[in-house]
């Protein structure tokens, strides 16, 4: 278990090249500078930012399966979670950032130029005007209660899509709510940086009706 900031850093700087791991740090360094002027993050956890949002971002890459290729579609992005964040540390894989909020957007726009990250785009748009494409990962930290989350994003995934959406002491629960077949789709699994908060880690393609 990630129990502190320093723990958090080395976790993450083992996962990642020394170059992305000094664009974190200077990701890090604005997000704590933004959040002055908008709400990106609790007041709460900046004091541990590492730990609770970074950190929290990279333990997604531990579940996503070696040689797998396509594109990162990342629900509900806000201030980069997770999206930025496995964005910069596997500058090999193209990331699709979905956000509705105007000034979540300008803020991943303003990184994305910062950072030079290439292998990122910005939805600003609600998820049911974005245009459907096969999604390699899907991965959502706040976007919407489970079923409305898999029914308007089941039109991204397939049979070879992993599925990474952080929750919190209701993970299991949330899981076991779902009809059979999706439900056997998921496991839980714990998260590393809070023991109140787990992972759903799924594969493949929910059935939810026709796809479109």
């Amino acid at each position: 278990m990630i129990e502190n900031e320093e723990q958090a850093r080395a976790f993450v700087a083992e996962r990642c090249s020394s170059e992305s791991f000094e664009l974190l740090n200077v990701f890090v360094s604005e997000l704590l500078a933004e959040a002055g002027r908008q709400n990106l993050i609790s007041r709460s956890t900046i004091d541990r930012v590492w730990q609770r949002h970074i950190a929290d971002s990279a333990q997604l890459l531990d579940h996503v399966p070696r040689g797998t290729e396509g594109v990162w579609l990342d629900l509900g992005t806000g201030a980069g979670f997770p999206g930025v964040i496995t964005a910069i540390m596997r500058p090999e894989i193209p990331h699709v950032l979905v956000e509705s909020r105007k000034r979540r957007v300008a803020w991943l726009e303003g990184v994305k130029e910062r950072a030079s990250l290439r292998n990122c785009s910005v939805q600003g748009s609600r998820l049911q005007l974005v245009e459907s494409f096969d999604a390699a990962v899907i991965s959502a930290r706040a976007f919407a209660p489970l079923p409305d989350l898999i029914s308007l994003s089941a039109r991204f995934s397939t049979e070879r899509t992993t599925w990474l959406l952080p929750k919190g002491r209701s993970a299991e629960q949330e899981r076991d709510a779902l009809d059979s077949p999706q439900r056997k789709m998921f496991h839980v699994k714990q998260s590393l940086t809070s023991r109140d908060a787990a992972i759903l880690v799924g594969k493949g393609r929910p059935k939810v009706g026709r796809r479109t």
